[in-house]
């Protein structure tokens, strides 16, 4: 009797190898392009009604739009995605992405108002002698700054959060550590809201990408406007209320 196994039809071997490589394909592709389920929206309604609340702690004569209209339309904004998608982001609809990227654009343009107003009346010694005026609203203006710009890196981020969801975008337009070193990363890890935010504060802290790169030029735009904005203000306030206290 011949020890040879029964030979297997070239067809047959053909199929059980690609079963063999396909079974394992899913494996080799980052969690993060990869469909995956949907993110929770209340960070994200956490962190613009913290907004909110702060556009009012800013002085009426370091404003530009009066705050009750702009806080009515936030306000319906806000309601208008918190009815579309109340807890996780399920909803893909235009209305909810235009309402996400109208509501981004009033507080960024609010704030760098705000900003702007603030930085020439202090070039102008037309600010308050008060050092704790002055100082509590270079810091809404500084926290607002980071999270509005936190915001837009969330909304535009490779199409945005439910493009990310869906993985139809294999571009990323920022390069985090998980993504180039995905072995110390969990298994189901994909940038959230949070990711962005952390972006957004080390880039107004540093003046400088960290440990998050942008890849595409509008990122790398938004990141210079963002540190404009707060570098401007930060030196200008700190300076000022130096001179206050001295």
């Amino acid at each position: 009797m011949s020890d040879t196994p029964d030979t297997v039809p070239p067809v047959e071997a053909f199929v059980r190898r690609a079963q063999q490589m396909a079974s394992g394909a899913e494996h080799h592709v980052p969690s993060w392009l990869r469909p995956g389920d949907p993110e929770n929206r209340w960070p994200v309604l956490i962190a613009i009604f913290a907004v909110i609340v702060i556009q009012h702690s800013i002085p009426v004569q370091y404003t530009v739009a009066p705050r009750w209209p702009l806080t009515v339309m936030e306000l319906l904004l806000l309601l208008v995605l918190t009815i579309i998608n109340p807890v996780r982001l399920c909803r893909r609809t235009t209305v909810g992405r235009w309402a996400s990227l109208v509501l981004t654009a009033a507080i960024t343009i609010d704030n760098t108002l705000s900003a702007v107003v603030l930085d020439r009346r202090i070039l102008s010694g037309e600010v308050s002698n008060n050092a704790a005026v002055l100082l509590g609203s270079g810091a809404a203006v500084f926290v607002t700054n980071i999270i509005a710009f936190g915001l837009w890196y969330w909304e535009l981020d490779r199409g945005g959060p439910f493009a990310r969801r869906e993985g139809t975008q294999p571009y990323p337009d920022f390069l985090f550590p998980q993504m180039s070193d995905p072995h110390n990363a969990k298994p189901d890890w994909r940038p959230t809201f949070v990711d962005y935010l952390y972006v957004s504060f080390t880039n107004v802290v540093a003046f400088s990408p960290t440990d998050t790169l942008p890849l595409s030029r509008w990122a790398k735009g938004l990141m210079t406007v963002q540190s404009l904005v707060s570098l401007t203000t930060v030196a200008l306030v700190i300076a000022r209320a130096v001179n206050v206290l001295g």
